[in-house]
């Protein structure tokens, strides 16, 4: 069992390792009567083997929506109104099990009710793992764009439970690895070469290469985290937001394609039109350009898009979160795992890139 520290101002530990959701009993409050379970409907059982451990509590399942379909500011109202009926107070707590949908949608939860309650995440894939449980990011989705609303709400604890891997869809594990392989361009190098040297055990769930990537992962957020939670940039420095590389043409993509596409495949479609437009910008070389496609190739990810829609998801784009007033900004790599901000690109250099590609 590996312990990984986030150390902000209320910090707390990330444990990773097989078995890990046993340690759930341990990180409840002892003043804690009741426990709310947000839930996705392929880890029911799971809920309910939690449930099965808090017997002691009062325990409320909510099972939500498949997906992105459970982050809308209709369901969230249903989840309030179950903490109302219930008695839910402040010193009680809200855990959150299942993928990177689950668990934003239950860390918003927490935040939202009585202004803000504890709460636990299981996240149960990879890219729950190492990217949605960690760092206090929560939100919900509107239909104008992704994440629109959230808060900054951290966890008081974080299992991540590596036997939860074994029953994912493939598809699952290379949609996580997409979020690894991010923070290998970002701040780690030798993810990148890990995966490069065996992309296949980088996939396996019962390869120990995985597991190491997913801790590697998670460190590099942990640190990123801690230094810049609520994504303010300390010192003119790039901050948090280098955690979003590849993520504004990503999240125009996930709403275009109305959430039919996982958030790991349109996140890596996002870096390779990233790339492109930071090599066309003459910050990064061909051979970091072509380094993207080969390696997001090589795991099973998407690194072109089908659809010529630039004009609705240039729209989709000005709306995300680093949009300051008109301006456009995209996290680019001046180096390998050197990330910075590119504000304001010319309309003609988004447009060969995003051309770039194209199927």
């Amino acid at each position: 069992m590996r312990r990984l520290a986030v150390a902000t101002a209320q910090p707390y530990e990330v444990v990773v390792g097989a078995g890990a959701a046993g340690e759930l009993s341990g990180l409840v409050p002892t003043d804690t009567e009741r426990v709310a379970i947000v839930h996705a409907p392929a880890v029911t059982d799971r809920a309910e083997a939690l449930a099965a451990e808090l017997a002691h509590l009062q325990v409320l399942l909510i099972e939500t929506p498949d997906g992105e379909q459970a982050k809308t500011p209709e369901f969230l109202a249903h989840c309030w109104s179950l903490l109302a009926q219930h008695g839910y107070t402040r010193s009680d707590l809200v855990l959150g099990v299942g993928g990177g949908a689950t668990t934003d949608l239950a860390g918003f939860l927490a935040a939202s009710w009585l202004r803000g309650v504890r709460f636990v995440t299981v996240p149960t894939t990879v890219l729950g793992m190492v990217d949605a449980a960690v760092g206090g990011k929560t939100g919900i989705n509107l239909r104008e764009g992704k994440n629109l609303v959230g808060a900054f709400h951290e966890p008081i604890g974080v299992l991540c439970d590596l036997d939860a891997l074994a029953t994912l869809p493939a598809a699952e594990i290379r949609s996580g690895l997409a979020e690894i392989v991010k923070c290998g361009f970002i701040a780690d190098p030798d993810i990148l070469d890990i995966v490069e040297r065996d992309p296949a055990a980088a996939a396996d769930p019962y390869d120990p290469v995985l597991a190491g990537l997913i801790e590697r992962g998670i460190a590099v957020k942990a640190a990123t985290v801690a230094g810049d939670l609520t994504e303010r940039g300390p010192g003119g420095a790039i901050g948090r937001e280098a955690l979003n590389y590849g993520h504004t043409l990503g999240h125009a993509i996930e709403r275009h394609e109305r959430y039919g596409i996982r958030h790991g495949e349109a996140i890596a479609i996002g870096m390779v039109f990233v790339a492109e437009l930071a090599h066309r910008a003459g910050r990064i070389d061909s051979r970091l350009l072509a380094r993207h496609r080969r390696l997001l190739s090589s795991v099973g990810l998407p690194t072109t898009y089908r659809d010529d829609q630039f004009d609705q998801l240039m729209a989709g784009m000005r709306l995300d979160k680093k949009s300051r007033g008109s301006t456009l900004r995209f996290v680019v790599l001046d180096a390998l795992a050197r990330p910075s901000i590119l504000a304001a690109p010319d309309e003609t250099l988004l447009r060969s890139s995003y051309e770039a590609i194209l199927e």
